[in-house]
């Protein structure tokens, strides 16, 4: 099928065809899409991306990879590190003839979501969000069928902020939101390593914590919300470990507590883009160590600079 198809497929509310799903990621990806474009997909969603496709699609029917694959003709998937997912998804669906698709959600570890066991295994395309990812992807997969399609989950985030109202904050105060991802659970699944990028999520939490006087102005409130993937106790320990004014957030949307804060931070999770999208402040905080940030995007600021510059 992958040679009589040269062009980006559309996909029709009227076709046929699975969506595959593991990570939060992908998912809020994959669900905008499907939302935006009144499709109506059989579902293969496991992990923490049946949250998500519940919270904007409502209730779903999910049926096994076999299943789906037996009854479409096309797959539309995402790229999990937390999941063998996508990647089992996409050998049996390509050993059965079927096409497939993978939409790729951030900027980084491109090659690695289609790798497993030393084994790389692409779609028949890959579809990128914005003009960066496809530049990026395209130097990755040279030859091979990579399109722009403009990342719907920034689409519905941008009709969102439209709507959304900014909790006003006094000049000098800074309501932080802080953005976890768990760098330490990818890295050791990924690499045997958890520290194979040079920190974990507890050190980047604690340098920022420690250094937070660097960004100027009162601190109001740093709200720490845990990264779907992870248990909302998680990070409770700086609850009493620190004497600052801090709160376990999560409870509310993404975008609801974007819009309570003025200052975005995080290591490179695609939330801080969210935050340029809002008109944030937006501090990545990887620690001294840790590899350098690998979101593409100038207006984010790195804290070991601001630290740098401070002293």
């Amino acid at each position: 099928m992958s040679d009589l198809i040269q062009s980006k497929i559309t996909i029709k509310p009227s076709d046929r065809f699975a969506v595959v799903s593991h990570d939060a990621g992908g998912a809020e990806i994959l669900s905008s899409y499907v939302r935006r474009h009144a499709l109506n997909p059989i579902y293969v969603i496991e992990g923490p991306a049946r949250k998500v496709f519940e919270r904007k699609i409502g209730s779903i029917e999910v049926v096994p990879i076999q299943q789906a694959i037996d009854q479409t003709p096309l797959l539309l998937c995402g790229t999990s590190w937390q999941s063998d997912l996508e990647f089992d998804a996409l050998v049996l669906a390509r050993s059965m003839g079927k096409y497939t698709v993978s939409f790729l959600d951030h900027w980084v570890n491109y090659r690695e979501r289609f790798t497993r066991n030393g084994e790389t295994f692409l779609p028949d395309q890959i579809w990128a969000g914005d003009p960066t990812a496809k530049v990026m992807a395209d130097k990755l997969f040279s030859g091979h069928s990579v399109f722009l399609e403009e990342n719907p989950y920034f689409l519905d985030m941008l009709d969102e902020l439209g709507l959304a109202e900014n909790v006003l904050q006094k000049e000098g105060e800074l309501s932080v939101l802080y953005i976890c991802e768990p760098i330490s659970e990818h890295a050791k699944l990924r690499y045997g390593n958890e520290r194979y990028w040079g920190y974990v999520e507890e050190e980047a939490l604690r340098y920022f914590l420690s250094k937070i006087s660097v960004l100027g102005g009162m601190v109001k409130s740093v709200r720490i919300r845990p990264h779907p993937s992870e248990g909302p106790n998680k990070y409770n320990w700086a609850l009493s470990e620190l004497s600052l004014p801090i709160e376990i957030g999560g409870e509310d949307t993404l975008l609801s507590e974007i819009a309570m804060s003025n200052v975005i931070v995080g290591c490179e999770s695609m939330a801080m883009v969210i935050g340029l999208l809002a008109k944030k402040r937006v501090v990545s905080c990887i620690p001294p160590g840790g590899r350098e940030c690998v979101l593409p995007h100038l207006g984010i600021e790195r804290l070991q600079k601001l630290v740098s510059n401070f002293s």
